[in-house]
C-alpha cells in the first residue's frame, strides 16, 4: 500500500475512535506535519467521509456524529478483543443482548476483516474451551434498554409494562436512577413517584418502555450498584436472620457477598479485645436455613445467632455430625 494512502486510512482510523483530534496531535500520530494532515483531511472529504473541522483553542477534526463506516477498520488486537468479548459473552448469558445478535455481530466482523487476520482468529476461537456452560439467562429487549438507558442518562420518567415475580403485568411510571449488570442479568434501579418507593427492576421482565417528557433530580445517597445489592439482601423471603460476627467486613462478604448479606459494623463495647477485630451485625433474608451453617463454618470467625432460634439448632447439628466425622478411624 503507498504510504500516503496508508497515513489517510491511519488517520481515518484515528477520527473513528472518538471526540476532537487536534492538528498538532494528529501531525504527531502520523509523523507528518501539520499542513499535511489537512490535506489527508481532504483526501477523506474527496472519499465521502464527513470529516468536520471543529474551529477554536481546542479544534481540529472529528467524524460528523452517527457516521457508520462500511470497511471495518480494526487491528488485530482490536479484532481479537471484539470477537473474543461476543464469544465469551454468548457463553455467559450476556445480560444485554441475545445470542442470536451476538453471532450476527461476530459473523459481520469476521467478513470485513483481512483474510489472514480473520484465520489467525478462527484458529484461536476454534480452540477456546470454556469450563462453564452456556449461559440460559433470558437477554432483555434492545429497544427497552435504550429506551431505560436514555430515561437514566437525561433524568426522566419513563413508563414500562412490567411483568413481576408472580406473573402479574402493568404499567409502571417510573424515575430511573441507574442500570446495574449483575449476576447475567441487567437491573433498573428507580423510584415509583406515586408511591416514592425506591425499587428494582429486571429488564427481561419489561417488554416495552417508553421515555416520558419532564425531568426530576435523583435522589441523594448510595450509587445505583449499592441500591441493587441492597435490595437483592433485603428481599422479603421466608426467613429473617440476625447475626453478630467479629471479624472484618471482606472477611465476612468472602462467604455472604453484599447481593446476600448486609454488613453493619458495631460500636465497641467495654472488654472487647481490638486485636481479634470488630463486631459486625448481619443481616440476610433467605428462602431456607440449611445452607447458613455450612458458610458460618467456612467463615471460621466468632459469632452469636440472635435469630432465628431455628438456625441455632442447625449450627449445633452441624456441629455434631463434624465432631463424629473427626472422631472416626480411618
Amino acid at each position: 500500500m503507498p504510504r500516503p494512502l496508508a497515513r489517510v486510512l491511519a488517520l481515518l482510523e484515528l477520527l473513528q475512535s472518538g471526540g476532537v483530534r487536534t492538528v498538532p496531535e494528529l501531525a504527531g500520530r502520523l509523523g507528518v506535519d501539520e499542513r499535511t494532515v489537512r490535506r489527508y483531511a481532504g483526501h477523506l472529504l474527496d472519499l465521502d467521509v464527513p470529516v468536520e473541522s471543529v474551529r477554536g483553542r481546542y479544534g481540529g477534526y472529528r467524524l460528523a456524529s452517527g457516521y457508520r463506516m462500511p470497511p471495518l477498520m480494526l487491528t488485530d488486537e482490536e479484532a481479537l478483543a471484539v470477537l473474543l468479548g461476543l464469544a465469551a459473552g454468548r457463553r455467559a448469558g450476556p445480560a444485554g443482548v441475545t445470542a442470536t445478535a451476538g453471532e450476527t455481530a461476530a459473523a459481520k466482523i469476521r467478513r470485513v476483516l483481512p483474510e489472514r487476520t480473520r484465520l489467525r482468529l478462527d484458529a484461536l476461537l476454534g480452540s477456546l474451551a470454556f469450563t462453564a456452560p452456556p449461559g440460559g439467562t433470558p437477554a432483555p429487549d434492545a429497544a427497552v434498554l435504550l429506551a431505560c438507558a436514555d430515561a437514566v442518562a437525561h433524568h426522566r420518567p419513563v413508563t414500562v409494562r412490567y411483568t413481576s415475580a408472580d406473573g402479574r403485568s402493568g404499567e409502571r411510571t417510573l424515575h430511573p436512577h441507574g442500570l446495574v449488570a449483575h449476576a447475567g442479568r441487567l437491573y433498573l434501579t428507580a423510584t415509583e413517584p406515586a408511591t416514592g418507593e425506591e425499587r428494582v427492576f429486571r429488564l427481561d421482565r419489561m417488554d416495552r418502555a417508553r421515555v416520558l417528557p419532564g425531568s426530576f433530580t435523583p435522589p441523594a445517597g448510595p450509587d445505583p450498584a449499592r441500591r441493587l445489592l441492597t435490595s437483592l439482601a433485603t428481599a422479603p423471603y421466608r426467613h429473617e436472620v440476625s447475626l453478630r460476627v467479629r471479624g472484618t467486613a471482606e472477611r465476612i462478604h468472602a462467604g455472604l457477598p453484599p447481593s446476600v448479606a448486609v454488613v453493619t459494623e458495631l460500636p465497641p463495647a467495654d472488654g472487647d479485645d481490638a486485636e481479634a477485630g470488630r463486631w459486625h451485625r448481619v443481616t440476610l433474608r433467605v428462602e431456607r436455613l440449611d445452607w447458613l451453617p455450612g458458610v458460618l463454618a467456612f467463615l471460621d470467625l466468632p459469632f452469636v445467632v440472635e435469630r432465628p432460634a431455628a438456625l441455632r439448632g442447625l449450627v449445633t447439628d452441624l456441629a455434631g455430625r463434624l465432631l463424629d466425622s473427626a472422631g472416626r478411624e480411618a
